[in-house]
């Protein structure tokens, strides 16, 4: 009987989950009187982030040229690592790194200020001087992650591939010319589009899965604390089921 009644815990949050994103769009209409709302997460989603995801890519770019010479060593002409480092980047590794990191960095924070506003009842003020939460506190941060995750995997891309190109080059020796001039002749807009779509679910994930953790928080600080490591967790695995189901799509003809 115990695991039964975890499973329909289970299901009930899934169906609050799906009611909450529902409203969600019911309100869709109503975010441009929240626009210097929206301006402001979009800053701290992407603007905030950008030395995190340049460290991340960097070493991101550089693990992937190592990889690649190795791996490819005697089987793949060394001078095609560039088309490797490419499409390995804007397909898989910008996105992906880009959404786990911004999970833990964004997702937990919005979790966190959501759940102190719901505990210390600043939501029931807001509600009861007839403002709205979802068009005035969730949906601009929803939209914020929608436009600024692919921004900054768009970002991902140049410093990752960037490193490589030099790491590349200075250690390996690969012409600098034919790094690019390869990349360009095997680049499909697949490649680069494929990965934005990601990115993209990957920022309404993150941002609705920390507004909908932080929104349910009791039980004061503790409870706060309890919906950020549920936002980041939970949000990890969903951006990993996406991933999967993103790239069956688009590249598994699926």
């Amino acid at each position: 009987m115990p695991s039964m009644n975890k499973l329909r815990s289970f299901f009930a949050v899934i169906g609050e989950f799906v009611l909450f994103f529902q409203d969600l769009l019911t309100h869709f209409g109503k975010i441009g009187k929240r626009f210097p709302e929206l301006l402001k997460q979009m800053k701290r989603i992407g603007f905030d982030s950008i030395l995190l995801i340049s460290i991340t890519s960097a070493f991101t770019g550089l693990v992937t040229s190592v990889q690649a010479s190795y791996q490819t060593s005697g089987y793949i002409p060394q001078r095609l690592i560039g088309v490797l480092v490419s499409k390995s980047t804007m397909i898989e590794l910008a996105p992906v790194l880009t959404g786990l990191v911004l999970a833990g960095k964004v997702g937990a924070s919005i979790a966190a200020e959501i759940g102190t506003m719901k505990v210390s009842e600043q939501i029931d003020a807001l509600e009861t001087m007839a403002i709205e939460p979802i068009d005035y506190i969730y949906l601009p941060r929803i939209i914020a992650g929608a436009i600024m995750v692919p921004l900054l995997t768009i970002y991902a891309n140049f410093i990752g591939i960037i490193s490589a190109f030099v790491l590349s080059v200075t250690k390996y020796g690969i012409n600098a010319h034919s790094f690019f001039i390869n990349m360009r002749d095997y680049f499909l807009p697949s490649d680069l589009w494929g990965g934005l779509v990601k990115a993209f679910f990957f920022g309404i994930i993150i941002t609705s899965v920390a507004c909908f953790a932080g929104s349910k928080a009791s039980h004061g600080a503790e409870g706060v604390g309890k919906v950020a490591t549920i936002t980041v967790v939970y949000s990890s695995i969903l951006i990993l089921c996406m991933d999967f189901i993103v790239a069956a799509l688009l590249f598994g003809n699926i």
